[in-house]
């Protein structure tokens, strides 16, 4: 019998990802005996942390852990639990999860996986260096930031390099845990255990997902004031050199200190204002796609439609039907 170890970092939590963990190995490892495939569990699970304090999420729900981390002589699997607030505060807060972490993956060799956000504990460990990762959307840009030798793999939901996983954002979590099942269950009971937790099976994209609000975590003003004139001007065609010369800088300084800023150069980031708005309009209008192309300043349909889909996964078409009330019920 393997042992997982689902961590419960300190500070704040999402109690789904520790919760939906237990219950998916759960019903894996019981549908595993009732068919017959194993006599036994094939995991044993232990909810681990620094210490045995009872942990209270959303003020509300009291999560106990069943072992310390000093407690566990062995595993197999860790799954760290998602947390939400305060990255620094954390980071801060798990230091000695994150040592422990690094040696288990010497000692064990244990496979390890971050939910959402848990990815900033795993990248302090040094164990994603020269890997790729996923992560939540909304903290790419402080993700990428912090962590210069780690490959963000910001459309991934799955992420897996030798042993070391990584799921996109929020509820997606569900999907690597399936990810997990079908590796040391098989594919059989990943199917149904998806299928009698109502998960999409085999999704591995979240960019249709991705809400685009501008990268201004950054210090450099006219940058900023260039950012906010692209997001007032989207449906006009922007020249990059005009722009430059707008703000009284030099066309090659204006691009490198563009891509540092906001890790896109201008023209990826005019994009992806464009592409955003013309996610609004097809989520709440009646346009058709030809008239969304016009409002956001595309003239070449050709070059709308892959612009679109290369951001969002999705065709135009097919992001309209799935996130307009309208279409989606006629």
């Amino acid at each position: 019998m393997k042992h997982l170890s689902i961590i419960i970092p300190e500070g704040d939590l999402i109690l789904d990802t520790i919760v939906g963990t237990l219950n998916l190995f759960k019903m894996a490892n019981s549908y595993s005996k009732r068919i017959g495939k194993t006599k036994e569990n094939v995991f044993a699970t232990d909810l681990v942390s620094i210490n045995r304090k009872p942990i209270t999420c959303h003020k509300f729900f009291e999560v106990k852990p069943t072992k310390t981390i000093d407690e566990v002589e062995h595993t197999d699997l860790i799954i760290l639990s998602s947390i939400t607030g305060n990255i620094e505060k954390a980071l801060k807060k798990n230091e000695p999860i994150i040592d422990w972490i690094k040696s288990r993956r010497i000692q064990d060799d244990a496979e390890i996986v971050s939910l959402c956000r848990s990815a900033f504990i795993l990248a302090e460990t040094g164990l994603l260096n020269g890997k790729s990762c996923a992560t939540h959307w909304a903290v790419h840009q402080q993700f990428e930031k912090r962590y210069a030798k780690i490959q963000l793999v910001p459309e991934k939901i799955i992420s897996e390099d030798n042993g070391i996983y990584s799921s996109g954002g929020a509820y997606s979590f569900l999907n690597m845990i399936i990810y997990l099942i079908e590796k040391y269950y098989g594919r059989e009971i990943a199917i149904w255990c998806s299928k009698m937790g109502e998960i999409d099976f085999d999704r591995t994209n979240q960019n249709q997902f991705i809400i685009f609000s501008g990268q201004k975590e950054h210090s450099d003003e006219a940058i900023k004031q260039a950012q906010i004139y692209i997001e007032e001007n989207f449906e006009e065609k922007i020249n990059i050199e005009g722009l430059a010369k707008k703000f009284a800088i030099s066309s090659r300084n204006f691009i490198r200190r563009f891509k540092k800023a906001t890790q896109n150069t201008p023209f990826e980031y005019i994009q992806r204002v464009k592409v955003e708005v013309a996610k609004k309009s097809f989520e709440s209008s009646t346009l058709n796609i030809n008239e969304v192309m016009y409002n956001v300043g595309y003239n070449d349909e050709k070059a709308f439609r892959k612009t679109f889909k290369k951001i969002t996964g999705l065709s135009p078409l097919e992001y309209r039907k799935k996130f307009n009330r309208e279409m989606a019920f006629s």
